[in-house]
């Protein structure tokens, strides 16, 4: 039972007949990049919905159960561990197994989690399932890394993968507006409690892994057609040597764990995701301490994910068509921005100030959005289109001790130097990734595509 359930996730093999006909190749490339795309998009928005539907409720969720903030953190922060982690071993993982399966299985185990989570009073199984859920919730970047690996060439791949991107912002912010609808309407309808929003959300997750399931295959060669750099002409940045064989650990240590860019990135990470997630996480417990309405708060929380998938789609293009195809100066852009935002948004949020709380929620995720997903697009450039699920996750991993460290680290903050230290640790972690993104700049400057042929 257990080797049919691993053998499920086997990689498939190479279609027999290959597709030679240059026409068919390219009506079958579109095709299939098409429904690559549009199912990556709608199961990473899914994979968000049954993992960041607990912030917008968090004001609510808090005294239901009888935590304390520092158990809320600990819980968010133990969970984020679990995930980034996660993350790391799913990326190794993603690198040998079939893309649709890993991608279906990690959504359908957190939906099923979901189903039965609000209902939980124990202290130590809300931390268990919650812990549970993030580790199965690390299955889904993996595979999509490796999509964009090997159907998109390099020198579209910072467009389109910002694009993409963008579906967890939306992915939040349908958690959001679901949370706002239900927590309205157990103000109306007796039945409707606010566990609901766990259970509508594990619901569309278990219906979006059946349509992954239909949707998604695994490499280009499986279904007869040719790599993608051979289709497109462009290779990967880092190729791997002929004589690396094929080695998965040799792959690993040169490509991911000995790489200095990676490490460079990966601590770049850490501080875009502690801003991320002192905002995700926070927000909600912080509008609330300055008195908005506990109903307008998940509706102005929504901004911040709405807006900011406009701000991945924007830094992708500005990167692409101004900065031809550098990442580095968006990045420096928006880390100075994010810096601003998060200082204004702590001087200005409150229900004297409307207008401004919600321009400056929104502008966090903006600018938050720009090298959240630029740096991946740079980890993807800078290892083996074979590693390359590995190497993202590894660059999870320290973003998730930044979110770890949104947690507890928040908290004590908090506990120590009010909200004003919450928001100033944010702004020197924006500093720290400006000089760190820096050191990026002249590898980007000395590598470009080489053609094929």
């Amino acid at each position: 039972m257990l080797r049919k359930f691993l053998d499920w996730f086997k990689p498939l093999p190479p279609a027999a007949e290959k597709i030679t006909d240059k026409a068919e190749i390219d009506k079958q490339y579109k095709r299939w990049r098409w429904k690559l795309f549009i199912s990556a998009y709608i199961g990473y928005a899914m994979y968000y919905v049954t993992r960041q539907n607990l912030n917008p409720i968090a004001h609510v969720f808090k005294p239901a159960t009888g935590m304390t903030d520092d158990q809320f953190g600990l819980m968010v922060s133990v969970s984020l561990i679990a995930y980034g982690v996660g993350k790391f071993i799913s990326g190794m993982l993603a690198d040998k197994s079939n893309i649709r399966v890993f991608l279906a299985f990690g959504l359908l185990a957190s939906s099923v989690i979901n189903l039965f989570f609000g209902y939980l009073h124990s202290f130590f199984l809300l931390v268990l399932f919650w812990t549970l859920n993030q580790a199965f919730q690390s299955m889904g970047f993996p595979p999509i890394a490796r999509i964009f690996a090997y159907w998109f060439s390099p020198k579209e791949r910072a467009s389109k993968w910002t694009l993409w991107a963008s579906a967890h912002t939306v992915g939040i912010s349908i958690a959001a507006i679901i949370a706002a609808v239900i927590l309205k309407l157990t103000d109306t309808v007796p039945w409707i409690q606010w566990q609901f929003v766990f259970v509508f959300s594990g619901i569309l997750g278990i219906a979006t892994s059946f349509y992954i399931l239909r949707n998604v295959t695994d490499t280009p060669e499986c279904v007869g057609l040719p790599s993608v750099e051979e289709y497109m002409g462009v290779q990967q940045l880092v190729v791997k040597e002929e004589k690396e064989g094929e080695s998965y650990l040799v792959l690993l240590r040169k490509y991911v764990l000995t790489n200095k860019y990676i490490w460079i990135l990966s601590i770049a990470f850490l501080c875009v995701y502690f801003v991320r997630y002192v905002t995700l996480s926070w927000a909600a417990i912080f509008l609330d301490s300055r008195e908005l309405s506990k109903a307008s708060i998940p509706l102005i929380f929504t901004l911040n994910p709405l807006v900011g998938a406009l701000g991945g789609i924007t830094a992708g293009i500005l990167t692409d068509k101004v900065f031809h195809g550098r990442c580095t100066p968006s990045n420096l852009i928006y880390f100075v921005l994010l810096a601003v935002s998060a200082y204004c948004f702590y001087l200005f949020a409150g229900p004297s100030h409307v207008a401004l709380t919600c321009f400056f929620i929104a502008a966090l995720g903006f600018f938050v959005d720009g090298p959240q997903n630029l740096l991946n697009v740079q980890v993807s450039l800078l290892t083996t289109k074979e590693s390359v699920a590995a190497a993202c996750g590894f660059c999870g991993l320290f973003a998730y001790i930044g979110g770890f460290l949104a947690g507890s680290g928040a908290s004590f903050i908090k506990n120590h130097w009010g909200w004003a230290g919450v928001f100033n640790s944010c702004i020197i972690a924006c500093v720290i990734g400006v000089i760190l993104v820096l050191t990026v700049w002249k590898k980007e400057n000395q590598d470009t595509p080489l053609p094929t042929k």
